[in-house]
């Protein structure tokens, strides 16, 4: 059960970066894709109905954490406690932005709010790799779970390479999201921008998955490391054919690849310490008892499948492509 319960955090974790991730993409690339009011109406317009719901697989994820590893959910949202709340206060500027940019017909005011959204966006693609990648790659952790040193001492090349890794996923996906869901100009400019982007930002997220499986991976997970690069350069071809609903599944599928070579890594962990290796908080010592694992396994069981509904029903719904 605590094996399970593992594995379905980092199936959590992978719906939310493949789902908010093309959502932090389009607003880091409003601006710069947008040209007019009418294309950055089109752009927001494509993630207008399923933004807020794209938000909730982080919101399960994390609570999943506390409820199946509470010293998982205690070791490290206490160790990132500020990067932490830097992401939710981007978070909740994105949400903001969302809602009141188009509250007053005037440019400056659109403008000031793009802002806040372009920047939300970033801040919050950052933080959350900052944090996944300080639960893969470590945290100075003592011997009683504790951070030894300052709020941002996990802040090392490996870790930036984590949350740049997150950041240049997002901005590619966004990319592609945008071509297949636009039409016109804006389709031609995303679709050209992910041509010419995917390389470098793409880079950073197989250069971490090899990283852990250097420092930590076992054989199999080499697979998955191998899988990202394939899925990867799959999807640039396709892309670059105009195959943009194919290009953005292979996306998903690099995305997945990667979870799995990183969350294959960190097993039997759930919290490595750089501390010493022996500090390291272990599935075994961060797990509920069974009774909670099983009482959550029963209420997963009714609420997944409810939940896969209504998003799926809401992407349908919404399914066509969106012009200026």
């Amino acid at each position: 059960m605590q094996t399970f319960w593992f594995v379905a955090i980092a199936v959590l974790w992978l719906g939310y970066l493949f789902l908010e991730g093309f959502d932090f993409g389009v607003g880091m690339l409003l601006r710069l894709l947008g040209r007019t009011e009418r294309d950055r109406h089109a752009m927001l317009t494509t993630i207008g109905p399923v933004w807020d719901g794209n938000e909730v697989w982080l919101i399960v994820a994390a609570g999943a954490m506390f409820a199946a590893f509470p010293g998982w959910y205690a070791g490290l949202f206490s160790a990132g406690y500020l990067p932490m709340l830097m992401v939710l206060l981007a978070l909740i500027g994105r949400g903001v932005a969302l809602e009141w940019r188009g509250k007053v017909d005037t440019d400056a005011w659109r403008t000031r709010w793009d802002v806040v959204l372009g920047v939300g966006s970033l801040v919050a693609t950052l933080g959350v790799g900052l944090l996944l990648s300080w639960n893969i790659l470590g945290l100075p952790l003592d011997g009683d779970g504790n951070r030894v040193g300052s709020p941002f001492a996990a802040l090392r090349w490996d870790t930036v390479l984590g949350a740049l890794a997150v950041t240049g996923f997002a901005l590619v996906h966004g990319a592609v999201f945008l071509a297949l869901k636009t039409d016109g100009p804006v389709r031609a400019r995303a679709r050209r921008f992910a041509l010419r982007f995917a390389p470098l930002g793409l880079a950073p997220l197989l250069a971490l998955a090899v990283l852990a499986q250097v420092r930590a991976g076992a054989d199999w997970t080499w697979l998955a490391v191998f899988a990202v690069l394939v899925a990867a350069v799959i999807a640039w071809l396709r892309l670059a054919e105009g195959r943009e609903g194919q290009a953005f599944g292979l996306l998903g599928v690099a995305l997945a690849a990667a979870v799995l070579a990183l969350f294959g890594a960190l097993y039997p962990n759930v919290l490595p310490s750089t501390v010493d290796p022996a500090y390291s908080l272990s599935i075994a010592e961060a797990a509920s008892s069974p009774y909670t694992l099983t009482v959550m396994t029963w209420v997963a069981a009714f609420g997944t499948p409810a939940v896969l509904v209504y998003q799926g029903w809401t992407y349908w719904v919404f399914r066509r492509r969106v012009t200026a």
